[in-house]
């Protein structure tokens, strides 16, 4: 008995040390982060001689680069602790546009770090009568709305720099804002041009909600219901109408941009393709009126004879409740080709061209309702869809720099005048911060000032012309 005993607990310790050999082979974080004095450490990092800062506990290096540096080739200067190496060699020319991972590997023990690099904006700030502009560095931009009736002929940004950088016209100069004006920012004896584009609100607008609900109160769908309230809050003309009222006859004169929101289910409602209502409608737009048309509502432009009959969105598609998470990456567009587009203007791009709108980690329900080009309708491509339903396409899914393969924004008609309608109709679209099987809301979407943004550009576009 004492023999088998010996042979069991000889038995466990092999178990033991062996879960402990493994485990001393792992990271040392758990939920607590990194084991903070491990001999994988990294004890400096450094990029053209700024250092980086070095969180032990999370293994993040975050550092940040003087206006105008290169990061697309630096050799990094990294000290380790003794004995440790890295996986990959940190001893070549390296890119640090995106973040870099490495591990670090000390014996049986090794540390994952990450290093994001940035590089500071010329602009640290550009602000007239107190409001803040948005300062685009990839796209070279500067964009503002300022209140209504204010006088754009005579105004004073008051602007601040990065160190070493000065701008033309100074900060606190009289500029004309009428139109764009050119900003040039200089640096180490080099030049790059920034436009700063300044608008203010179209008075006297009249935004048209448009619903299934006979009342703005009525409505259910909770990403309907976050739009309608954005528009209400930003418009002051804002008003509702529904189906049942233009079915019965309302008057639309008045009104510049009915905008249909449509995110309650993937086949719209009959009262949609009531005779009654699409010749309302058709009407509406033959007499001036404009026609915005979000998420599902994007299938309308075939019912309302927008595009040639059959040739509406081919690829309709979402999820309904319970929901997913946007996995990997953040969902976002490319608008390469179209970046000059007023809808596009003032948007957080993260390349030049292309710009997120639903963040990683966030709950969609991926609601969809866009063009397939390469397989499906006999488009082909990007041309092929221009010339068979008569719209310009503006957008396509973020890998797509060609245009060629999805089409997620479109505006119609594709002559240089009388442009009346534009079609957002990507799942990246999407207002509500949804909630899990439990009602949890998930993360606040960071990209949603670029869905609100996106969708003013729009309104403002369509009566502009």
């Amino acid at each position: 008995m004492k023999k088998a005993l010996n042979k069991y607990w000889t038995k466990v310790s092999i178990v033991l040390a062996m879960i402990f050999m493994i485990t001393a082979c792992e990271n040392s974080f758990e939920t607590g982060g990194f084991d903070v004095s491990s001999p994988s450490n990294v004890l400096s990092f450094k990029l053209n001689g700024v250092s980086g800062n070095i969180d032990q506990t999370t293994g993040k290096i975050t550092v940040v680069m003087p206006y105008g540096s290169d990061i697309t080739a630096i050799k990094p200067e990294v000290v380790f602790v003794d004995g440790a190496t890295s996986n990959p060699e940190l001893n070549s020319d390296m890119n640090f546009t995106n973040p870099v991972k490495f591990r670090v590997v000390n014996g049986n023990l090794y540390k994952d770090y990450t290093v994001t690099t940035t590089v500071l904006s010329p602009i640290k700030s550009f602000t007239i009568n107190g409001v803040a502009a948005t300062v685009n560095d990839i796209s070279k931009t500067i964009n503002m709305t300022l209140p209504e009736n204010t006088d754009l002929t005579a105004l004073k940004p008051v602007i601040e720099t990065t160190t070493g950088v000065t701008i033309s016209p100074a900060s606190g100069a009289t500029v004309d804002f009428t139109n764009a004006v050119t900003f040039v920012i200089t640096s180490n004896g080099k030049s790059v041009n920034y436009t700063a584009n300044v608008g203010v609100p179209v008075t006297g607008l009249t935004v048209a909600f448009l619903g299934t609900a006979a009342t703005r109160s009525g409505i259910t769908n909770m990403d309907e219901v976050t739009a309608s309230n954005w528009l209400f809050d930003n418009f002051p003309g804002a008003k509702y109408i529904s189906f049942e009222s233009i079915q019965n006859g309302a008057d639309l004169s008045d009104i510049d941009v009915i905008w249909w929101h449509f995110d309650s289910a993937a086949n719209l409602p009959s009262v949609a393709y009531n005779p009654a209502v699409t010749n309302a409608l058709k009407n509406f737009r033959t007499n001036g009126g404009n026609l915005l048309l979000t998420s599902f509502a994007s299938q309308y432009v075939d019912a309302l004879g927008i595009v040639p009959s059959g040739k509406g969105p081919n690829n309709v598609f979402g999820d309904f409740p319970p929901n997913g998470f946007v996995d990997g990456s953040s969902w976002g567009m490319s608008f390469v080709g179209h970046e000059g587009h007023p809808i596009f203007q003032g948007l957080t791009t993260f390349e030049a061209g292309k710009a997120n709108l639903l963040q990683s980690g966030t709950f969609r329900l991926n609601h969809t309702a866009w063009w397939f080009l390469p397989e499906w309708g006999g488009y082909n491509n990007g041309e092929g869809w221009r010339n068979q339903t008569g719209g310009t396409n503006l957008a396509s899914e973020a890998w797509d720099n060609e245009l060629n393969g999805r089409v997620t924004i479109a505006e119609f008609p594709n002559t240089s005048t009388n442009k009346n309608v534009i079609v957002i109709s990507m799942g990246a679209y999407d207002w509500y911060n949804e909630t899990n099987s439990s009602g949890v809301p998930s993360q606040a979407n960071e990209f949603i000032t670029n869905i609100k943004l996106l969708t003013q550009n729009s309104i403002n576009y369509l009566v502009a012309k």
